[in-house]
């Protein structure tokens, strides 16, 4: 089954720029510092499981490489007890993009490809693509692209590809028969979402997205993809290692990240938050932590939604970019290659009009804040389909990060309105 996501609410307030009768009394698990250092941030994540919206809610808060502060309410599932906390462990989706954007960096950094190279030089089925004469409409109506696509378009979602939650029509479809998904939600049939059939690894499905036709000519616009997925068979090839592994080798591992997979080993199902869709009042619990299918190996390992992680482990990857490249006397990358990621790499020309980064820019994987942006530049991150949203604030010199389970994340406005909240504890 397709990964679900909220459109408009993706991006939420990254710009800083029904109530369930069964869910249980909150449980508190926040710190008394989180209190007291962002009272807005606390009462508000602390609010939705008050009354009684979401099963529990987490944030995330560091100052400089300081010690991050965790705080949160309620539980990882309606029906259990296990209070939220640090190690709780919670489906990213789409914060796995940034994750995916660095590792592609550290290759760039290790002169093994460059930002405007053609990715044709190491996917060779990508060197004469064809592109839709009308965005969405038929696959035969084509012209060949005019431009390469490069491994810039793929960090920045501007290679013209598509996206089985945002394509509609015959793309649509085409996709989905190929099984050019960017994740999986449950096991259970989702009303409206077609059965897919996933690709069995990220090389056969590479090859069928190389055969179909582009939705933009690469270069051109700013528009939502399964990008991030290909860059992760990129990254394979270009470094020799699966996708999987080289993440743990260069950024997991050098990070102390230990609770960060894409699935959850049968050990840990005891820390693992259930997915809820909030329908008419009540929290439907469509995957279960005892049964999630992130309890299963996936086809692939999903470079732009796959991974589940916990806060403190996601704080660490977020002290690493404030740092510019090292957390913790560990550096990851040179400071100009985190510099260079955290940039807003798409050109002026690129329309962004109507899009989730409308106003803002982009760089490896996540959204870039600019001058002109709500709370100034200086803000990069991501958010994900479930109601995460993680996210650095250079100029201020913080990491933030906010942790719920549920599914659109634009049912509650738990996503959306995260970064105005925190916004308000620190620039008070």
């Amino acid at each position: 089954m397709n990964m679900m996501v909220s459109r408009r609410a993706l991006l939420g307030g990254l710009a800083l720029g029904g109530a369930s009768a069964m869910l249980p009394g909150a449980a508190l698990a926040w710190r008394a510092t989180g209190e007291q250092l962002y009272p807005a941030t606390h009462a508000f994540i602390k609010g939705f499981v008050d009354r009684r919206e979401l099963a529990g809610t987490l944030a995330a808060i560091g100052k400089g490489q300081a010690a991050a502060d965790f705080f949160g309410a309620g539980t990882t599932a309606m029906d259990s007890r296990t209070a939220v906390g640090p190690d709780t462990l919670w489906r990213l989706y789409s914060m796995t993009k940034p994750v995916t954007g660095i590792a592609a960096m550290l290759l760039i950094e290790d002169g093994k490809m460059a930002l405007d190279q053609p990715i044709a030089d190491f996917l060779p089925a990508f060197a004469r693509m064809n592109v839709q004469d009308t965005p969405d409409g038929s696959l035969t109506a084509v012209h060949p692209a005019k431009t390469a696509i490069t491994v810039r378009h793929l960090l920045t979602h501007t290679a013209g590809l598509g996206y089985t939650i945002i394509q509609k029509g015959p793309i649509k479809k085409a996709y989905d028969d190929a099984g050019i998904v960017g994740g999986l939600a449950s096991r259970l049939p989702l009303p409206g979402w077609p059965p897919v059939t996933p690709a069995p690894s990220l090389a056969v499905m590479a090859d069928r997205l190389a055969a179909l036709p582009l939705v933009y000519e690469p270069g051109t616009k700013w528009s939502y993809s399964i990008s991030l997925d290909l860059m992760g068979r990129l990254i394979e090839v270009v470094s020799g290692q699966a996708f999987d592994a080289f993440l743990k080798a260069r950024l997991f591992d050098p990070l102390g990240m230990a609770s960060t997979w894409f699935h959850v080993p049968a050990s840990e199902v005891g820390r693992f938050t259930t997915n809820y869709a909030p329908l008419g009042g009540t929290l439907l619990p469509f995957d279960p932590a005892t049964s999630s299918i992130y309890l299963d190996q996936p086809p692939y390992p999903f470079g732009g939604g796959g991974l589940v992680s916990s806060a403190r482990d996601y704080d660490r990857f977020l002290a690493m970019l404030l740092g510019e490249g090292e957390t913790g006397g560990v550096r990851i990358m040179k400071p100009e290659t985190a510099r260079l990621a955290m940039s807003n790499m798409l050109a002026d020309s690129v329309d962004r009009k109507g899009t989730f980064i409308d106003g803002e820019g982009f760089g490896a994987g996540g959204s870039v804040s600019l001058p002109t942006s709500r709370h100034g530049e200086g803000v990069f991150g991501w958010a994900g389909a479930a109601g995460t949203i993680g996210f650095v604030h250079r100029k201020l010199g913080y990491r933030a990060a906010a942790y719920a389970q549920y599914m659109p994340s634009n049912a509650v406005p738990f996503q959306e309105k995260f970064a105005d909240t925190f916004a308000k504890d620190v620039m008070r």
